[in-house]
């Protein structure tokens, strides 16, 4: 039976007695229950009944007497309507009683009441009607006999009645008490029965689950710890939990003996690995300072058998190329003479010569029993087992072992031989090479040898070229010393060469994920260029709109505000190109072109740049040019220009008082020889930018000329900027093959001093970097990189055209505005609207088509290059292959302004090029010319 079953068995036994002494005492309690019911509603109810008629009865009985002798005419009315209705109580009474009687005796005795009172009632309303007649006393006496002999009858039936019910209920009480003392009886016994029960069912239980469980803990006990291979099973004897338990137990046993003979295994398999390794070490050890092959076969030989368990063992090794090839024997391990073994075989003979030829080792165990090998002083031992193995090298059979054992060989053994003879390849290889080696050492010996001996043959021949001899031998041996010194230095040659070669092809990876990274970050700043001169595109056009005071209708204040969003438009632009300007310096990509330029129309270019920011902050501009300044200089105008504007830009914005300098004169070229190197440069030249603003503390002058920096955060705060000024200019410095330098006290002014080479034959120092590809370079007539005064100024030409076309060429003419940037399709087309141009708009290449098919009388499209779908380019081409739009002006707009994007542009069919963001007056005056012409 299960432990489960057994508990529920003894609490179901429980259970079941409780519930039967339960039962009983509940019937018990309801049998009592009934009794008191009995005698509280049912005999004292009768009883209280007949007592009120009896009560009712004797009233009724006086108020006769009263009314029949002493009561007046009102209170005799009064005493016979008490009299009527204590009759009617009385009745209803017994009719009461009636209903609920349940004994024939208390039946019997009411009736003989009924019967009594219905006669007493005549006679008491004979009476009443007397009385109400008028009779007297005397004359009713006869009726008041009768009716006081029938009054005793009807008592005496009624205490009859009473007495009866009474002793009903005192039979009644004394059986509940009978009741209830056997009641109390049986439950002390049923009590004492379940205790008896409870406790038979209870020891049965604890006995039968105590006995599993000490059979459980008996061969748990008696289990080794140490020793976990063999652990004893609990029998189970019950299919029960204790069972289950039993079986888990065994079952854990089981994996607890699995799990201990795979650690045994495991740690068998690492002494072995250790077995294989100190040997294999021992070995490798032993190759060393062996520079013979015999003497290596036959240390190797010697050692190797007793680490096999080898009787007897033979070494081979090969000797020959071709069909000459052979093995011969070098070496045995207690080997019987010349008998032991064969001297020499060839590839194929034998099973040896096939194990040489398959490249395959081999183990022979069933060996006959005529095979006479192993050799001891008493006789000589049939072997067990027999191993052959090749000895590889590059692929190629060098030697052959076998050995023989007088027991067979272990799997352990026969790895240890494998790895052995992985390494033996190399080792015997290289002895053989150091062996060439020095038969090669001994040649030139014996050459040298015999070199010197027909050296003194021919001294004892001839006296005369004694001379010369010597003067040959010592020859002889500073050419045999220059040879060594050739030797060694053709040997560091080979070794140097190897590194270069080592160091070109770390250096040509390290140049690939250069260019690969350059390549990204070019991609990335060309990416930058366009999201934020996208934007910036249509806040410069639609500010400049708003700020005109002729064509806007907003008031002045709301005109000063469009003013400022688009001066800061232009800062940020300036901001972006200062970026894109230092990224390709960083990555070397910035075109830098040398041509000629006039110096001498430099005052005049600076005056007409800063005369106005001079006079804006009340200070002093001054420009002094040295009359030995040439005017003929060869350099990057572009960048020379650009980095004065930034010198000046900021000596005018840090100086609030006082005045501005420049100072142009031809510099000692030893004093820019501290700085930087003079060769290449035709004469050198010294521009002094001086201001009297705030300063520059010692400690930050070397600072100011990092990327993103300036003085301090309070200089920042205060006069704004980004901090990529300065670095720019010096940068654009280098690369024009000069130097930029600061001296300044803080509170005192500064003074920066460009020093900047003529060079007539260009920089030939950064000619890769002019020639190297032009990802990140923006195209050469971006505006940000214009020189001073020519930014976004249309030339004369378009100019005089201007003034001659006085019919307003805008005006009736249709532009497609092609561009996926909403912001930009609506600034344009306020624009434009503005010109008096219809304008249509198309979102990608595919809706332009579409409306160019449409048969749309379009005058000129704005194409933007960046598209998705079908991008810029490729719109441009479909345009063109059809005849009918070859003479159709396109001009394309971009904001990723890429070097050779315009070309690229032109190529696809563009008839003109405007990098974004857009300057509307250099869009109108393109469109102008493209429409008038």
């Amino acid at each position: 039976m299960g432990f489960k079953k057994k508990q529920m068995l003894g609490f179901g036994l429980i259970l079941l007695f409780l519930a039967i002494l339960l039962s009983f005492m509940m019937i018990t309690l309801n049998n009592l229950k009934s009794s008191m019911t009995e005698i509280v509603e049912n005999r004292y109810e009768k009883v209280q009944a007949s007592m009120e008629i009896r009560q009712l009865f004797s009233r009724s009985d006086r108020e006769i007497l009263f009314a029949a002798n002493d009561a007046n005419k009102e209170e005799r009315a009064e005493s016979l309507e008490i009299i009527n209705k204590n009759h009617n109580l009385i009745e209803s009474k017994i009719a009461g009683l009636s209903g609920s009687l349940n004994k024939a005796k208390a039946k019997q005795l009411l009736k003989e009441f009924e019967t009594q009172y219905a006669s007493y009632s005549i006679t008491e309303a004979e009476l009443i009607q007397k009385i109400k007649s008028g009779n007297s006393s005397d004359n009713l006496s006869s009726l008041m006999d009768d009716q006081r002999e029938k009054r005793t009858k009807v008592i005496s039936t009624m205490d009859e009645f009473k007495d009866y019910q009474e002793g009903v209920m005192k039979d009644t009480l004394s059986n509940s008490k009978q009741t209830y003392e056997d009641m109390i009886g049986f439950v002390i016994f049923a009590v004492i029965l379940s205790i008896l029960v409870i406790s038979v069912t209870v020891v049965w239980m604890i006995r039968s689950t105590s006995k599993d469980l000490q059979s459980i803990t008996k061969v748990i006990k008696n289990i080794d710890f140490k020793n976990l291979s063999v652990i004893p099973r609990i029998p189970v004897r019950t299919t029960d939990e204790i069972g289950d338990i039993a079986k888990s137990f065994n079952d854990m046993a089981e994996s607890l003996e699995i799990y201990n003979q795979k650690e045994k295994d495991f740690t068998e398999k690492i002494s072995e690995q250790n077995w294989i390794q100190t040997r294999v070490a021992d070995i490798a050890t032993m190759y060393q300072r062996i520079v013979d092959v015999e003497v290596l076969a036959d240390r190797f030989i010697t050692r190797l058998a007793p680490m096999m368990g080898a009787s007897i063992g033979a070494f081979y090794v090969k000797r020959g190329e071709g069909v000459d090839m052979r093995f011969v024997k070098l070496a045995s391990f207690a080997g019987d003479g010349e008998d032991s073994g064969r001297r020499e075989f060839r590839l194929g003979e034998g099973l040896i010569g096939q194990c040489a030829l398959e490249k395959k080792s081999k183990v022979i165990e069933d060996i006959p029993e005529d095979f006479q090998l192993v050799t001891t002083g008493l006789g000589e031992v049939n072997p067990k087992s027999i191993v052959i193995a090749p000895v590889i090298f590059e692929d190629e059979v060098v030697a052959m072992v076998e050995l023989a054992s007088l027991e067979a060989f272990t799997k352990l053994q026969k790895t240890f031989l494998n790895q052995v003879l992985d390494t033996l390849g190399i080792t015997i290889n290289n002895v053989e090479g150091r062996m060439e080696i020095e038969r090669l050492l001994k040649e030139s010996q014996a050459q040298t040898e015999e070199l010197q001996a027909q050296s003194e043959e021919l001294q004892s021949q001839s006296e005369e070229m004694q001379a010369q001899s010597e003067e040959l031998q010592t020859q002889a041996e500073e050419l045999r010393m220059i040879n060594e010194q050739l030797e060694e230095r053709n040997r560091e040659t080979e070794e140097k060469s190897k590194e270069l070669q080592v160091a070109k092809l770390n250096l040509e990876k390290q140049a690939e994920e250069l260019k690969l990274s350059s390549k990204y970050k070019s991609e990335f700043m060309a990416n930058m260029s366009h999201e934020l001169r996208t934007p910036l595109n249509s806040i410069l056009i639609l500010s400049e709109m708003l700020s005109d005071p002729n064509d806007s209708k907003l008031n002045e204040e709301q005109q000063e505000f469009a003013r400022v969003i688009n001066s800061s438009g232009q800062d940020l632009l300036t901001l972006i190109n200062d970026i894109l300007d230092l990224s390709k310096v960083e990555v070397g990509k910035l075109e830098v072109v040398f041509d000629e330029m006039n110096l001498s129309e430099l005052p005049e270019l600076l005056h007409r740049n800063f005369d106005h920011v001079a006079k804006k902050k009340n200070i002093d501009f001054i420009i002094e040019k040295s009359k030995n300044v040439p005017d003929i200089f060869f350099t990057d105008e572009q960048r020379f220009q650009q980095i004065l504007k930034n010198l000046l830009s900021n000596a005018f914005k840090f100086t609030e008082k006082g005045s501005v300098s420049v100072q142009i004169k031809k510099a000692d070229e030893e004093n820019v020889a501290q700085w930087i190197q003079t060769k290449g440069a035709s004469n050198w030249v010294e521009i002094k930018v001086t201001d009297t603003g705030i300063g520059i503390s010692k400690e930050k002058q070397k600072l100011i000329f990092e990327a993103f920096q300036q003085g301090d955060g309070a200089t920042m705060r205060k006069y704004g900027g980004t901090g990529l000024g300065l670095s720019i200019c010096r940068e654009f410095a280098k690369l024009l093959g000069g130097w930029v330098i600061v001296d300044s006290e803080e509170g005192q002014g500064s003074t920066f001093t460009f020093f900047i080479p003529s060079m007539p034959e260009g920089f030939k120092n950064v000619d890769e970097a002019i020639a190297a590809s032009p990802e990140v370079a923006a195209a050469n007539h971006d505006d940000s990189a214009a020189p001073f005064g020519d930014q976004g100024e249309p030339d004369a030409g378009m100019m005089d055209e201007e003034d001659r076309d006085k019919a307003k060429p805008f005006c009736n003419k249709t532009v497609l505005v092609v561009d996926d940037d909403h912001r930009n399709i609506f600034a344009l087309k306020n624009a434009l609207k503005h010109e008096g141009m219809e304008i249509l708009t198309a979102e990608n290449g595919f809706e332009c088509l579409e409306l160019l098919e449409k048969g749309n009388n379009i005058d000129v499209i704005l194409m933007d290059i960046m598209m998705p779908g079908m991008d810029g380019y490729e719109t441009m081409t479909r345009i063109r292959e059809q005849s009918k739009f070859e003479d159709l002006p396109i001009i394309a707009l971009t904001a990723k302004a890429m070097k050779g994007d315009r070309e690229k542009c032109l190529k696809a069919g563009a008839s003109d090029y405007v990098s974004k963001p857009l300057k509307l007056d250099q869009l109108l005056s393109v469109l102008r010319v493209w429409l008038t012409n």
